[in-house]
């Protein structure tokens, strides 16, 4: 198999001589390779990762990044994760005070590891050092509810109508639980106490707006809106796409500022994916879609990928031989890269293709499943990154 990096380049990823880096398996005059060749006319870089429990796949997003920031001024960090999450996270790495600990605090649970909170400190560092030409962060999703609003409510029901507060709490309780482990994630886990979230914010929203004074109206419609636009509330793992997206595109317009999207692979795909968890709905649109309509060959779909490991949470199986993970590590090497726009490659690899993506609900026994599915392999990535063991991030303690 011929390993390719940018169009002309070699491309091999192979660990050699050179030192590796810390927290990537690849060694840096590679990842710079790699990084030139994402760079290469791309207005918006998304880089998708297979799992968000893989410290490896994490650090190579992460050293690729920086290489962008460096060499090729991109100058904001889009991630899957709210506006108001997005501008906590952009005053810390723009010099604010705290801790990047701290600043996660709020953020989704996978972005609560030691290696994300180690990727905010670089930023704030090179923004220190660069405070004209700083790296901005930047939320895709709306701002959505938090347990300050769960309390609100409660509160205001205290003061006003003490004789319905037992009530509103039995709706409320056991779906603020929601904001740790996500509603779909409990089901999958055994832990849901049983009736869908969304219903029982829908039934605290009556309440609430049946008693006098509306100060408490506004966030017990954001915590509705929460659960209703919730994995377990739409009853897909699909997203919003062209909400996500158009907040990218917005950035980038209003900013011209070059965009790194981090993400998983299933979302920062350039074409509609399939999930095998949920192959009766077909090929869904995702933000990468989306963006690759309005950006053209400008936005850049970059799959980091891996064949087997401990996640932590799991241990993780070789894939199944007819997946994209088990033909890359035919190649026998533990790193390696292909950039699948060379035109020596792109008749090789084009195709269907079955991809092992790794969520919250992963389940080793149904390992078969936990894919996504394309129709066209080239048309779905640009640049295939391939590790072939890894293992768990660090959590950071709650």
């Amino acid at each position: 198999m011929t390993i390719a990096g940018s169009p002309g380049g070699r491309g091999d990823l192979t660990p050699g001589p050179r030192t590796t880096t810390a927290s990537s398996p690849l060694p840096g005059a590679a990842l710079d390779e790699l990084a030139d060749a994402v760079a290469a006319g791309a207005a918006v870089a998304g880089l998708g990762e297979s799992t968000r429990f893989a410290s490896e796949t994490f650090g190579v997003r992460d050293q690729i990044f920086r290489r962008l920031v460096q060499k090729h001024r991109f100058r904001a960090l889009a991630l899957q994760d709210d506006a108001a999450v997005g501008a906590t996270l952009d005053a810390y790495v723009t010099g604010g005070e705290g801790t990047a600990a701290a600043a996660l605090e709020s953020a989704w649970r996978p972005w609560r590891t030691a290696e994300m909170a180690a990727a905010l400190q670089w930023i704030r560092s090179f923004n220190r050092d660069n405070p004209d030409d700083a790296v901005r962060i930047f939320g895709v999703r709306p701002a959505q509810a938090r347990a300050a609003d769960y309390d609100a409510v409660l509160d205001h029901v205290r003061r006003t109508a003490p004789h319905r507060l037992a009530e509103l709490a039995a709706h409320l309780e056991p779906i603020r639980t929601a904001h740790e482990i996500d509603e779909h994630v409990q089901r999958a886990r055994g832990l849901h106490p049983g009736r869908p979230f969304a219903e029982h914010a829908r039934d605290a929203l009556a309440i609430v707006e049946r008693l006098p004074g509306g100060s408490a109206l506004a966030r017990m419609r954001l915590i509705v809106d929460f659960h209703e636009r919730s994995v377990a509330g739409r009853g897909t793992y699909a997203g919003d796409a062209r909400a996500w997206a158009g907040a990218i595109i917005d950035h980038q317009r209003e900013t011209s500022r070059r965009v790194a999207y981090w993400d998983g692979m299933a979302h920062t795909s350039a074409a509609p994916a399939t999930l095998g968890l949920a192959p009766q709905r077909g090929p869904q649109p995702t933000v990468g879609s989306e963006l690759r309509h309005h950006y053209g060959a400008a936005y850049v779909s970059v799959a980091i990928g891996f064949h087997h490991g401990d996640l932590g949470v799991a241990t993780v199986p070789e894939p199944a031989p007819d997946w994209l993970d088990a033909r890359l590590a035919a190649a026998g090497r533990p790193a390696h890269w292909l950039d699948l726009r060379a035109d020596r490659l792109r008749g090789q690899w084009d195709g269907p293709a079955k991809a092992r993506v790794i969520s919250g609900v992963y389940d080793p026994s149904r390992d078969a499943a936990e894919h996504l599915a394309v129709a066209s392999l080239t048309g779905a990535f640009d640049v295939l990154v391939h590790l072939r063991r890894v293992s768990p991030v660090r959590p950071l303690p709650a």
